[in-house]
């Protein structure tokens, strides 16, 4: 009987945690959609197209503090992120206060050019800055070398650089606050079976890099990939472990 009774319990948990998850998204379009977070925190996830990948998820952060907000990472062109700034102005009455990429791919600073016509502030790790000028793009107003503290209203933001990864210059936002890790493409969700594109990054350096986010980020109560479901900080134990493999 008791064994019933967890197994009912167990599901009922899992049943409520499913509807919590479907209550909070919001579809702003065809390719892009909110999912809150908190009173302070959305996921923005938006969809692509590349044609050897098919159509695919991106994640982005928005922390919000008093109608003031900032972004991370953008979707992939700078008309889907028009199409998300355009919402969160209009629709949720936010100002946008400033911008950070993750790297310098354009699943993350993809719409950076939107941005700068905008007039919105960036600020970036300076590995970014120098290979966004190398690759011929937009490039961030602000940058630092190996971290840098922000604010909004009354709330930290820190961007922290732990090393090579999934690209060379890939950095994370810590929001304490909310104990949000924004790790971006460096963390794989629970489902990613391999470290997927390393094309830019370090596979040799992957572990030690993953190792320092442990360390410094165990308490995460909520950590962003680039791509797919985001979690705990299982998925940065998760992804330490692909990389041990390669």
């Amino acid at each position: 009987m008791r064994k019933i009774i967890l197994l009912l319990v167990s599901a009922f948990i899992h049943y409520s945690l499913i509807a919590q998850t479907e209550n909070k998204r919001i579809r702003v379009s065809d390719d892009i959609e909110l999912i809150r977070l908190s009173e302070n925190a959305y996921v923005h996830v938006s969809y692509a197209s590349l044609p050897d990948f098919g159509r695919f998820p991106s994640n982005g952060l928005i922390f919000i503090i008093n109608h003031e907000a900032f972004l991370f990472d953008t979707p992939v062109t700078d008309s889907l992120t028009k199409i998300l700034v355009t919402y969160l102005e209009d629709t949720m009455k936010l100002r946008i206060k400033g911008f950070v990429p993750n790297h310098w791919h354009s699943d993350c600073m993809g719409g950076l050019g939107f941005l700068k016509s905008r007039k919105i502030e960036s600020y970036a790790s300076q590995l970014t800055i120098d290979i966004a000028g190398k690759e011929n793009l937009p490039i961030p107003e602000h940058g630092f070398r190996d971290s840098l503290r922000l604010k909004l209203g009354d709330k930290i933001i820190d961007l922290y650089y732990p090393g090579p990864a999934h690209t060379m210059d890939n950095i994370v936002v810590w929001i304490p606050s909310g104990k949000i890790l924004f790790a971006g493409c460096m963390i794989k969700s629970l489902d990613s079976k391999n470290l997927g594109n390393t094309a830019d990054g370090d596979v040799h350096a992957y572990p030690a890099t993953i190792g320092k986010l442990f360390q410094k980020f165990r308490t995460a109560k909520i950590v962003i990939p680039g791509h797919g479901a985001f979690g705990g900080a299982e998925l940065i134990k998760h992804t330490r472990e692909l990389a041990a493999r390669n």
